[in-house]
């Protein structure tokens, strides 16, 4: 249900993304603790600032509540899929081939569920990890858990703070 509502609310919503110039990241639709959550995750070269989310916002809720595609009462929000965004569509794994990623696996490799490394390539369905170790290994996507951007780099954090 909360899929066949997220992909509804996507079709919606990725023409307005378009006008202004973003890319529709992710929809998901999930409920937490009592209360239902539309979440909207937008990018475009350069970031997502604050004024994205909010023109976005504006431009979207009233489509939202003209199709009305969801039944019961629910938060929205939209926002930037962050530093360590996830990546899920097969044009999130292409864009990002060349980067730092973490990969967890659904069942242990070697009784290991948790990787580090750069995303060597990405070509249907595969996920071709050059870990940290020097080893490749492939991954079927549909057997991985998650895939992050691992952009983070606390070096850079603490030099800005100095």
């Amino acid at each position: 249900m909360a899929q066949n509502i997220a992909q509804r609310v996507r079709d919606i919503v990725e023409p307005f993304a378009r006008q202004l110039g973003l890319e529709l990241w992710d929809v998901i639709y999930k409920k937490e603790g009592s209360q239902w959550y539309l979440r909207i995750f937008i990018d475009k070269d350069g970031g997502v600032s604050v004024d994205d989310c909010v023109d976005m916002t504006r431009l979207i809720t009233k489509p939202l509540d003209e199709a009305d595609p969801i039944a019961q009462s629910y938060m929205l929000e939209v926002s930037s899929p962050g530093i360590e965004r996830e990546l899920k569509a097969d044009s999130h794994f292409e864009k990002y081939v060349g980067s730092r990623v973490m990969l967890r696996t659904i069942r242990p490799v070697n009784g290991v569920r948790d990787f580090a490394g750069e995303l060597a390539a990405y070509d249907s369905g595969v996920i071709s990890l050059k870990t940290d170790s020097g080893e490749l290994m492939q991954v079927q996507k549909k057997e991985a858990s998650f895939v992050k951007l691992d952009d983070f780099d606390i070096s850079e954090l603490e030099a800005n703070n100095d």
